[in-house]
């Protein structure tokens, strides 16, 4: 299936509005609505970020959004890192990540990537690479840790 995903890197101002609503609608589908958080997605750094989509048949599967760095760490950052629930266990999250740190390596350079994940994810990011840097503190009443990427 992962195969199959046609990739898109865009900066903030390049997104259709149909892209940018169906980025907003997959992160309230899954951050606000599956895991019950109430926040504000919409935090005044998108505009400042490079955007990876992942669709099938014009359908987004998996989303996430490149800081630069000093935006939200010293360091490049990969966030809002987002999978469509109808096609998770397929591959697609892994591979979003693989173009994710592909593209931040393109845009950046080959530099550490920070992260901050969800605690119960923590072996899915070791497996591409990244380390936990921090305890382990509550955002939105979920167990996060940071993780960082050496370059």
């Amino acid at each position: 299936m992962a195969e199959n995903i046609v990739w898109s890197l865009k900066k903030f101002e390049e997104l259709s509005n149909a892209e940018l609503y169906d980025i907003l609608r997959l992160r309230s589908e899954v951050f606000v609505v599956e895991q019950n958080c109430v926040f504000l997605d919409m935090d005044n750094l998108d505009q400042q970020c490079h955007h990876l989509q992942g669709r099938i048949n014009n359908q987004l599967l998996v989303s996430v959004r490149i800081l630069p760095p000093g935006l939200a760490y010293g360091e490049v950052s990969i966030g809002r890192v987002v999978g469509s629930p109808s096609y998770r266990g397929k591959g697609a999250g892994k591979a979003l990540m693989q173009k994710a740190i592909e593209a931040t390596n393109l845009l950046y350079g080959n530099q550490p990537i920070k992260i901050g994940a969800q605690l119960y994810l923590k072996r899915f990011y070791e497996e591409l690479g990244f380390e936990q840097c921090s305890d382990i503190y509550l955002e939105d009443e979920i167990e996060h840790i940071k993780m960082i990427r050496k370059a």
